[in-house]
């Protein structure tokens, strides 16, 4: 019974898990793709990363070979010559959490060293930061997994990503999801599960005495 209930908990989160329901997350299709080893600068306004949209002072659009990806073959400087910020509006079921994931880095040919951005779904922004100390392009990014829950208030809702570093060194973004949370029902009732489980195997225990 405990091992049919574990199969069944890792069943659910790993459903959870894989269903993001944020687009090109990773940064990997759009037009205008930046050169083999090198990045594109994109201005405010740009839709040229596939589902993504362009603010602030503009973005840096890397690619693998400037420095290496978190995850596939592409990813961002959120700061161009200044901060710049990337956003993106999908559905959502008003009254459910959800789980916003993300990696992030630093761009490490210049100051300063702690690369900070907030990151906004409309509830204000919250702060992240990383320490670009003893890290290096191409292969030693150090990229840092960073995430935050939020429960939404609308049918849609909009999740920005903003430097905060006003040079043109800025911080690195990569491998967005956003993902719900199951509901508590469904918690509870895997609970009442495990409950069950252990409740039977003490009986077989009490039975064997």
């Amino acid at each position: 019974m405990r091992l049919f209930v574990a199969v069944i908990l890792s069943i659910v989160w790993a459903g959870s898990a894989s269903a993001s329901i944020i687009i090109n997350g990773s940064f990997e299709q759009g037009t205008n793709l930046p050169p083999t080893n090198g990045f594109v600068t994109l201005s405010s306004g740009s839709t040229a990363i596939t589902g993504w949209t362009v603010g602030g002072a503009g973005i840096d659009w890397i690619d693998n070979g400037y420095w290496n990806a978190s995850q596939g073959l592409r990813s961002l400087d959120l700061s161009a010559v200044n901060a710049g910020s990337i956003s993106q509006t999908f559905s959502t079921i008003p009254g459910q959490a959800y789980l916003v994931q993300f990696d992030m880095a630093g761009n490490t040919d210049g100051g300063p060293a702690i690369k900070t951005l907030t990151a906004d779904v409309g509830a204000g922004p919250i702060t992240f930061s990383f320490d670009t100390t003893g890290r290096s392009r191409p292969g030693n990014m150090g990229w840092e997994t960073k995430s935050f829950v939020f429960t939404a208030t609308s049918s849609t809702t909009t999740l920005t990503f903003t430097s905060t570093v006003t040079t043109a060194f800025g911080p690195a973004l990569d491998n967005v999801s956003v993902t719900p949370i199951p509901e508590p029902m469904s918690l509870m009732v895997l609970g009442g599960l495990m409950v069950s489980g252990l409740a039977a195997v003490r009986r077989r225990k009490a039975a064997t005495v």
